[in-house]
Order: C-alpha cells, then sequence, then structure tokens
C-alpha cells in the first residue's frame, strides 16, 4: 500500500481512551450527525503537484469505498474491500500521522450482488472504545479490539440486494444493533456486543406498495428496500429504535424488539436515515420519496399524528437531515441543499451547491459543527453553508478525488474519505 503524509503537527492521545470529542459512528456521537465541538477548518486544499492547505496527513488507500471512517481516541477506523469483497477488511490508522497500524478480515468466496458505484464493505464501522463492530453483509458481523484482534464473528446469513448494502451498526448499551438489509431476507437484530450472540430479532419483510409509480414495478428488486442506519432516540421515558423501511417508519424496543409505532408514508426505497431533535423525527424516503415530520414516543399506528407530510419530493435524497432550531437541513443527489420548517415542512430555500469539479451530486450526509454545515460532493469539494434560514456558501474546499461519504469531526480535525485516500484536515499551528 502507498502512502503520502504531510506532518503538520503531532496531537498527544491516550491508546483506545475516548474523549467527549471523539467521532463513533458514522452519524457522530449522539447519531444524529452533530460535533459537540468547533474549531474545525473554514478552508483547505490539496493537489497532487504538493500544493496543500490545512491538509494534516493524506493516507492512499488500496480500492475504492463508500463507507465512512469513525475516530475514538488516537485511533481512526474504516471498512477497506479487497479484492473486490473477496477479502473484507477494517484497517486502524494513527489519527497523529496516517500509519496504517493494523488491517484485519474475512475471506468471502461468495458472490454478493452490488452497484457498480457502491463497493462492498459499504458500512461503517463503531465503536465505544471497546470493541470496534463492523457489518461484512453475507461474510458477518464482526467486532474486534482496538489492537485488531477479532472477538467474535456472527453469520446471518446472506444479505443480497442488486445495489449492495448500507446500513451500519450501532452500539448501544451491551448490544449491538443491526439492520441486515436489504433484501428478501431483511432484519433487524440485537446482537449481545460481547460475544456476538443473538438476543432478538425481528424479520422485516419488504413489500411492494399498493401504489406503484417512477418505475416501482416489481421487475426489479433494486426499486425496493431500505439502506437506513437504525438510530436510538429516548421518548415516553424509554429507549425506542427507529427504522425506516420500504413504506413506513417503524419503532422498536430497545430490549426486545417489540414493535412500538409505526407511521406510514415512506416511498419503497429509502436511502436516509432517520434524524431526531428538539422533539421530532424527520423521515426521508429515497428516488423523489416522501418526507415525514412526527413525535417519537408513540404507540400503534400514528400515521394520523404526522407533524407534516410531502408525498413526493422533487428532489433524490440519500444524504441523511440535520436538525437545528427549528429547521431541517438536508441536501439532495442532484447537487443541491435544502431548508425546512421543521414543525410544518414548509421550503425555506432550495439552492444549487456551485461545484469547482464536474459532478456536484451529494451522496453523503451533512454534518454540523457549531453554526457550519459540512458536506462532500462525488467531485471531492466540500461546501460549507451557513446553519441559517436564510442561505449562505461560506467556502468550497476540493480535493479533486470522488466521495460518496460523510465526514468524520474530531477534536479539530475533519476525516474525508475518498475513493483514493483519507485525508485528515485541521488548521496549522499559526492558524489557531
Amino acid at each position: 500500500m502507498r502512502r503520502t503524509v504531510w506532518i503538520l503537527t503531532v496531537g498527544l492521545f491516550l491508546a483506545g481512551s475516548g474523549t467527549a470529542a471523539d467521532w463513533p459512528s458514522w452519524r457522530g456521537p449522539s447519531g444524529n450527525q452533530v460535533s459537540p465541538d468547533m474549531g474545525f477548518p473554514l478552508e483547505w486544499a490539496w493537489s497532487r503537484s504538493g500544493v496543500s492547505k490545512n491538509i494534516r496527513w493524506r493516507t492512499e488507500l488500496p480500492e475504492a469505498g463508500n463507507s465512512s471512517p469513525v475516530v475514538w481516541g488516537e485511533r481512526v477506523y474504516l471498512t477497506q474491500a479487497m479484492d473486490d469483497g473477496r477479502r473484507r477488511t477494517l484497517m486502524c490508522l494513527d489519527r497523529n500521522d496516517g500509519r496504517v497500524l493494523w488491517q484485519e478480515g474475512v475471506e468471502f468466496e461468495g458472490a454478493d450482488p452490488r452497484h457498480e458505484t457502491n463497493p462492498h464493505c459499504a458500512a461503517s464501522p463503531v465503536t465505544d472504545g471497546e470493541v470496534v463492530v463492523v457489518s461484512f453483509a453475507s461474510a458477518g458481523i464482526a467486532a474486534y479490539t482496538p489492537q485488531g484482534k477479532r472477538l467474535w464473528l456472527t453469520d446471518l446469513g446472506p444479505q443480497k440486494h442488486s445495489w449492495g448494502q448500507g446500513s451500519s451498526p450501532v452500539i448501544h448499551g451491551e448490544s449491538v444493533l443491526v439492520y441486515h438489509g436489504p433484501g428478501k431476507e431483511s432484519a433487524l437484530y440485537s446482537l449481545e456486543k460481547k460475544t456476538g450472540k443473538v438476543r432478538w430479532k425481528v424479520a422485516l419483510p419488504e413489500q411492494q406498495p399498493a401504489e406503484r409509480f417512477d418505475g416501482f414495478s416489481g421487475k426489479s428488486d433494486g426499486m425496493l428496500g431500505s439502506f437506513s442506519t437504525p438510530l436510538v432516540v429516548r421518548a415516553g421515558g424509554r429507549d425506542e429504535i427507529l427504522m425506516p423501511v420500504a413504506n413506513r417508519l417503524q419503532a422498536f424496543g430497545v430490549e426486545d424488539g417489540r414493535k412500538l409505532w409505526w407511521c406510514d408514508g415512506m416511498n419503497p426505497l429509502v436511502y436516509t436515515s432517520a434524524s431526531a431533535g428538539e422533539g421530532r423525527v424527520v423521515a426521508l424516503g429515497g428516488f423523489f420519496g416522501s418526507a415525514i415530520g412526527i413525535a417519537p414516543g408513540g404507540e400503534g399506528d400514528v400515521t394520523a399524528h404526522r407533524t407534516f407530510y410531502e408525498k413526493r419530493a422533487k428532489k433524490h435524497r440519500i444524504g441523511s437531515p440535520i436538525i437545528l432550531g427549528g429547521h431541517v437541513y438536508l441536501s439532495s443527489t442532484d447537487g443541491f441543499a435544502q431548508c425546512l420548517r421543521l414543525d410544518t415542512g414548509e421550503m425555506l430555500w432550495e439552492e444549487r451547491l456551485v461545484t469547482k469539479g464536474a459532478d456536484g451530486a451529494t451522496w453523503g450526509s451533512m454534518v454540523l459543527a457549531g453554526d457550519r454545515l459540512y458536506v462532500v460532493n462525488r467531485s471531492g469539494d466540500t461546501l460549507v453553508l451557513r446553519a441559517a434560514p436564510k442561505f449562505e456558501l461560506l467556502a468550497s474546499n476540493p480535493v479533486g478525488e470522488l466521495s460518496n461519504s460523510t465526514l468524520a469531526l474530531s477534536d479539530g480535525q475533519i476525516f474525508l474519505r475518498t475513493h483514493n485516500a483519507l485525508y485528515s484536515i485541521a488548521e496549522s499551528p499559526a492558524q489557531r
């Protein structure tokens, strides 16, 4: 593996120990893409000519990938397919200089289908400092120590969909929550964190809706299913798991998987994960799908209690939304950013994000630090917006490499995964 590293500063971190600045899952410490920290750079640049700004290091990766990095203490974890998925691995890098500390994984002789734009190992890792858990789809769910020793490998059966996988595992207390889908055997699992043993399983069969539109004819399983990651929220004195699936948003009990409530109105194909905040949940369908606003903590069928409902979006959405200050911020795959009112779903603004590269589409999710929204497009430009009811573009930062990932924010460092490399971005000492 080739590696190019620029070292501007060296941070001091305890191996395997966490801080308040950790980014333990692809959606951050809160599960809603929000960083509690400040001090991240506004501008950066990199080119192969050697000219760079605020690039602490860049480590080349062996193959393309869409998963996002996670950070705990001095370690950065990243899933990485090798030999087009015949080997599925977890990489651990030093956050100070980008050195690869270890790379472990499993061999897989099967032939999982995938879309040409979605390499294997698209699910991101999750960690709590004790274990690092990864989903290798049909090759199993695996847990590793921070030193790279495999603790367990649980086979949940095949996970086959013509477009591959995307849902990432979630750690909640002593449990690991896994949506093993999309596909014919889609199900939500709770595993024991220490052993990988299945605690409970809820089958989530994918059913075609009565109304079919925009190619949802049932002729292709690529037009059906959910790529969402479970989200745990506290509501009504209990923890509940939010899971958008084909045709509805559902909530399950953490301890036993009991279905708590459901809300109809999702479309049959769901890319995004639900977001929660300020007493509301927002869920978005993919492929010009619906948008739902609702309060968590309900019982039974709560469809009639939606606070807003958009049946057909004009934009195709993959990235998950962010809730802040009575507003919902999100990006669409055709390169637009949007701001909605949280209480009504009213569109306050919709603006095209000007790109410096050829492809302005955004597949990753926005992340928030302070009042800044960061989102990466498929040209590798990171657009920085003001999180405000009036649109303001603050910066556009190119690296010139394809990216379908979400940024990780930790203690002043931004970690960006492209199909070519993993970047650490931070202000130089002179700028602090």
